[in-house]
C-alpha cells in the first residue's frame, strides 16, 4: 500500500468492461506485480486473478504479453551434448540457456557480498543437473523465492496456477479438510531452471515422490544447535545418531545443510505410510533426548534448547519439507547443501563449507569413491 497509494489516479488507465470498474481503485501502471490466474478471456481479461506480490527483478518496460516459444529443439540438443560427455559429470559450457530456459535480468545481483548474479545461480543449477535432479525430480517441492536477491524480501511457495510455465508440473494432494490443492514439482532441469527464472534460490522437498506421495522414501533428522555450540558439537551428535540408527539396522548419510547445522538422511523403501514414519521419528528422537539429555532435545520450544542440539524430527511428517541436496541457500556467501561421507566429516568446520562457486569441486567429488552410493540403501523401518 505504501508503494501504491502515491500512484493513485481517478480514471482507469486502460480500457476494460464496465462491470470490472465497479468499486475499483486505480493507480498509474508503473509497478510490476505477479498475478496468478487461470486463463485469458476472449476480451483479454484475466480469469480468476489473485495478487502474489510485487516484482523487483524486472522493469515495467520489459513486461509484455507472453507467447509460447518452441524450446524443444534447444533442450534436445543440450540433452544430446550431456550424453556425449562420455561419463563425465560436467559439461563445461553448461548454462541455463542450453536447456531452453531464458533468464531475464541475468545481470541482477543475487548475492551482493560476492557480486554473484541471477545468471551465476542459474548456471550453477544447470551444471549440477546430474546431481541435484537425483533428489529434486518428481518430488513435491516448496520454493523459497527472493525476487530482489537474498537481501530483499523472500517468501515460500508450494502452489502454482500456471505462472511458472509448462516445465513446472502440478500434483493434486488432499489437504486435511478433504479438498485437493495442486502442489509444485519438477521432472527435469528445465522445470527447476524455470523456478530460478522466477526468483527461486532454495528448493525444499517432501520426503516422498509424486508416484507414491503417501509413503516416504527417506527420513531426515535436522541437527539444529543452540547459539554458542560449535560445529564440533553437531558432528559429535551426528556420529552418535548414526550409531543408534545402525543399531536398528538403518544406514544413514550426512548432509551439510548449507546453514549452521547438519542433516542425517535415512533412505527408505517407501513401504510405510506417513503416520508410521512420523511416529517412528518422534519416538526415536524423544528416546535419544531422554538418554542423552545434555546433548539433545526433541522439544521445539526455544527455552528447551539452551546448550543443546534440537533433534528436529518434525520434517518427517506429511507436508513438511527439508532442503534438497545441492540446493543453494539464500544466505550470505551463497552456500549450498552438500552430501559428505561419514569418514570425512572431520574436515568440515561448518554446515556451509561449499558455495555455488565450488561447482567444479562438487561435480568432481560426486564421482569419488567416498560418495559412491550416497543416499542409497534398500531398507525399511523396523517394526514397532
Amino acid at each position: 500500500m505504501e508503494r501504491m497509494e502515491p500512484l493513485a489516479v481517478d480514471k482507469a488507465p486502460v480500457e476494460l468492461p464496465r462491470a470490472d470498474r465497479r468499486g475499483a481503485h486505480w493507480i498509474e501502471p508503473k509497478l510490476v506485480a505477479e498475478i496468478n490466474f487461470s486463463e485469458f478471456t476472449e476480451d483479454g481479461i484475466l480469469r480468476h486473478p489473485s495478487f502474489v506480490g510485487l516484482r523487483e527483478d524486472k522493469p515495467a518496460k520489459d513486461v509484455v504479453r507472453e507467447v509460447p516459444k518452441h524450446t524443444e529443439t534447444i533442450a534436445k540438443s543440450a540433452k544430446e551434448a550431456r550424453k556425449s560427455a562420455k561419463g563425465k559429470a560436467r559439461v563445461s559450457a553448461a548454462a541455463a540457456e542450453d536447456f531452453g530456459i531464458e533468464i531475464s535480468s541475468p545481470e541482477r545481483v543475487i548475492f551482493p557480498e560476492l557480486g554473484l548474479t541471477k545468471k551465476d545461480l542459474a548456471d550453477y543449477y544447470a551444471m549440477t543437473e546430474p546431481l541435484i535432479m537425483i533428489d529434486a525430480a518428481d518430488r513435491p517441492i516448496t520454493l523459497i523465492r527472493f525476487p530482489s536477491g537474498r537481501t530483499g524480501e523472500s517468501f515460500f511457495q508450494k502452489h502454482d496456477k500456471g505462472t511458472f510455465g509448462p516445465h513446472v508440473k502440478h500434483i493434486p494432494i488432499e489437504e486435511k479438510d478433504g479438498h485437493f490443492e495442486d502442489y509444485l514439482y519438477v521432472g527435469d532441469i528445465q522445470g527447476l531452471l524455470a523456478c530460478v527464472q522466477m526468483g527461486t534460490i532454495e528448493f525444499h522437498g517432501w520426503g516422498s515422490k509424486v508416484d507414491k506421495v503417501e509413503c516416504p522414501d527417506r527420513l531426515v533428522f535436522d541437527l539444529d544447535p543452540d547459539v554458542g555450540l560449535d560445529f564440533g558439537n553437531v558432528k559429535e551428535a551426528a556420529l552418535l545418531l548414526r550409531e543408534l540408527l545402525k543399531g536398528l539396522g538403518l544406514e544413514s548419510f550426512p548432509l551439510l545443510s548449507g546453514g549452521k547445522g547438519l542433516h542425517v538422511v535415512v533412505p527408505l523403501d517407501a513401504s510405510k505410510d506417513w503416520p508410521t514414519v512420523k511416529s517412528f521419528a518422534e519416538r526415536f528422537s524423544r528416546a535419544i533426548s531422554e538418554a542423552e539429555p545434555k546433548m539433545f532435545t526433541a522439544n521445539i520450544r526455544k527455552e528447551q534448547r539452551k546448550g543443546r542440539i534440537f533433534l528436529d524430527w518434525l520434517r518427517n511428517q506429511r507436508g513438511a519439507t527439508a532442503v534438497l541436496p545441492y540446493s543453494a541457500r539464500g544466505r550470505e556467501g551463497a552456500p549450498v547443501s552438500a552430501p559428505v561421507a561419514w569418514d570425512e566429516l572431520d574436515r568440515y568446520d561448518s554446515g556451509h563449507h561449499f558455495s555455488i562457486r565450488d561447482v567444479d569441486e562438487l561435480l568432481d567429488r560426486a564421482g569419488t569413491k567416498a560418495l559412491a552410493g550416497w543416499g542409497k540403501a534398500k531398507q525399511a523401518l523396523p517394526n514397532a
